[in-house]
C-alpha cells in the first residue's frame, strides 16, 4: 500500500474576464494565488501528504475564467463546502485596478476528482 493518495493533485486559479486585466497583470495575480494557497495548504491537517505530493507531481495547476466577482464568490463557497483550500487575492491597488479588488480565486491544491466536482463546467483562460 502506497504513503500517498491515488488521486492527483492539482491547483485551479480562477480569473475574473469582466476586469479587463492586462496579460502581466493576470500573471502576477495568478502567482499571487498560487503562492497563498501552497502556503494555506502547507499549515493544514494533511500538510505531510497533500502539498508534498502535489510538489512532487510537477504542481499541476489549471487557469479557468469567470464574469463576475459573483460567480467567483459562489465557487468559493462551493469548494469551500466540499472541503477545499481556498483563497481570494484581493488586489493592492497599486496599477489597473481598485485596493480590494478581487481578481484570482485559487483552489487546492487537492484531489482533482474534488476539485473538479467543483469546477469542470468553467472554460480555460
Amino acid at each position: 500500500m502506497s504513503l500517498f493518495p491515488r488521486t492527483l493533485q492539482k491547483l485551479v486559479l480562477i480569473v475574473r474576464t469582466d476586469l479587463s486585466m492586462g496579460q502581466g497583470k493576470i500573471a502576477s495575480q495568478c502567482a499571487h494565488a498560487a503562492l497563498e494557497c501552497y502556503l494555506k495548504a502547507s499549515k493544514g491537517f494533511f500538510k505531510p501528504i497533500g502539498p508534498k505530493l502535489w510538489l512532487m507531481t510537477g504542481q499541476p495547476k489549471i487557469v479557468l475564467r469567470v464574469q463576475s466577482e459573483t460567480e467567483l464568490m459562489s465557487l468559493a463557497e462551493a469548494a469551500k463546502k466540499a472541503g477545499l483550500s481556498t483563497v481570494a487575492i484581493r488586489d493592492a491597488g497599486r496599477t489597473q485596478l481598485k485596493p480590494g479588488t478581487v481578481t484570482v480565486l485559487g483552489i487546492g491544491p487537492g484531489a482533482a476528482d474534488r476539485v473538479d466536482s467543483v469546477t469542470s463546467h468553467l472554460k480555460l483562460l
